[in-house]
């Protein structure tokens, strides 16, 4: 790095936090600004920060004076924002949080890029557990807190700070800025519609694994599968749930109360026994994912296995909160059909009527994906299951608000669900109160909110004092 002193404009949020730590490990001084901060929200978080040794300003272009800074701006740098017209004014240098995060990976003699619509968070994170436990010392960028590294020191663990000669990151399709990764081993979950055309996927994902010495891909999905077909049989790890063919098969699998038990067997290899304390066979397929991936750098498929058993998951990926009268609130992340049909299917392998509140993350993938959303809960809610959904998160701008919470629930009724849509997410907090009863199960869902998670802590205290 050539220069010490950066600014990081949304320094709280998902995916900066944790590239500032890695930053500042590496010797950078740390100065940003946060809108959530400068509205009262998280204070904890930013409090953490600054007794981390970050300098935090208002994001009112103030913290930007001096052309030695360099500012790190999230996938869209626009000049709307105090502080990139602060920057511009001082001459500073701007990056993306994209482009500074790929200088890093690509600087490691050891790369591994995880990618893929879903999936990403959970097998970065298991990744990182197998490679600390093997004593490997990998540096982690994630997009989510692993929960095997946070403690009352780090409560905001999305980064493991490692060596430099180890870099493991989730990577994101959704901004293109997939292609500026190099990786040595390339992770693809799987490829589904989220936030642009197939069309444009294939042509990300692929480059992708073209340019990594080894593509570890998922062949349960039809566009993973495909990939795997286009490269040399010698650069592919293969993994599927039952599919003989794969490098890495998993079969006899079997939910446990709080994981899952399968079979694992390597290509002409003898039958391991595997245990997860995650649930759900998607996170079968997510593990099978990471021990592609460390098998490709050399760790032993059966330490990685052993390390696995002690993976305990990723912060609002199907997180227990707590139980009240006979009623277990559930912090999940989900927000694409894909993420949404793996929660439901998971959570229904267990008796219990699920209440449901999903807030949806924008209007834009409301719109893109009406069909999807609609389909997908009026395809999974079971009878008795109660959808209820807030308006999108909005701050504000010239977003297209033609498609709302009201059209996807008027679709899901339609077919015969249960689903509601009002005003506020308050509101909707009220009506899951009101119809909680003992054995039911309240599913918090959405993402790029910080907030849903005191949201769900709420509810369960509410439950507690309202006597169930």
């Amino acid at each position: 790095m050539n220069q010490d002193d950066y600014f990081f404009c949304g320094v709280g949020g998902s995916g900066m936090l944790p590239l500032a730590m890695i930053v500042q490990a590496r010797g950078g001084r740390i100065e940003g600004s946060d809108r959530s901060r400068d509205q009262g929200r998280t204070p904890e978080k930013f409090a953490w920060l600054e007794a981390h040794g970050v300098t935090l300003h208002p994001q009112d272009g103030s913290g930007v004076t001096r052309a030695d800074l360099t500012v790190v701006a999230t996938g869209a740098i626009e000049d709307t924002v105090p502080d990139i017209g602060a920057a511009r004014h001082a001459g500073a240098r701007i990056v993306t949080r994209p482009e500074l995060l790929s200088q890093l990976f690509n600087a490691a003699p050891t790369s591994i890029g995880v990618a893929g619509t879903s999936g990403k968070s959970t097998i970065t994170g298991m990744i990182a557990w197998i490679l600390h436990r093997a004593g490997r010392a990998p540096t982690v960028m994630n997009g989510a807190v692993m929960k095997n590294f946070a403690d009352a020191d780090h409560p905001f663990a999305s980064a493991l700070i490692g060596g430099p000669d180890l870099f493991v990151s989730e990577v994101d399709e959704s901004d293109g800025s997939i292609a500026r990764y190099d990786p040595t081993v390339a992770v693809v979950s799987n490829i589904s519609l989220d936030h642009k055309s197939m069309e444009e996927l294939r042509e990300l994902f692929g480059g992708f694994t073209g340019r990594a010495a080894t593509a570890v891909l998922n062949l349960d999905n039809v566009e993973t599968q495909a990939l795997a077909q286009a490269l040399p049989g010698d650069k592919v790890i293969t993994f599927a749930l039952g599919e003989e063919s794969a490098t890495l098969n998993a079969h006899e699998l079997a939910p446990l109360p709080a994981g899952m038990r399968f079979t694992l067997t390597e290509l002409g290899g003898a039958p391991l026994s595997a245990v997860l304390n995650v649930p759900g066979a998607h996170n079968v397929a997510n593990a099978l994912a990471a021990l592609g991936a460390v098998r490709a750098i050399g760790v032993p498929l059966k330490d990685a296995v052993a390390a696995l058993e002690t993976f305990a998951g990723i912060r609002r990926r199907m997180e227990v909160v707590g139980a009240a009268n006979g009623v277990t609130v559930i912090d999940d992340f989900a927000h694409n059909p894909d993420k949404i049909a793996a929660t439901l299917k998971t959570l229904h392998a267990f008796d219990g009527r699920l209440l449901i509140l999903f807030q949806p993350h924008g209007f834009g993938p409301l719109r893109l994906m009406k069909d999807e959303f609609i389909d997908g809960f009026a395809g999974l809610l079971r009878e008795d299951d109660v959808l209820l959904m807030p308006e999108p998160v909005y701050y504000g701008g010239t977003t297209d608000r033609s498609v709302g919470s009201a059209d996807i629930a008027d679709g899901i009724r339609a077919a015969g669900r249960n689903a509601e849509a009002l005003a506020t997410r308050e509101a909707c907090g009220d009506r899951l109160v009101e119809l909680a009863r003992p054995g039911d199960r309240i599913v918090v869902m959405g993402a790029r909110d910080d907030t849903l998670s005191v949201f769900a802590a709420e509810l369960l205290y509410r439950l507690r004092a309202s006597g169930g």
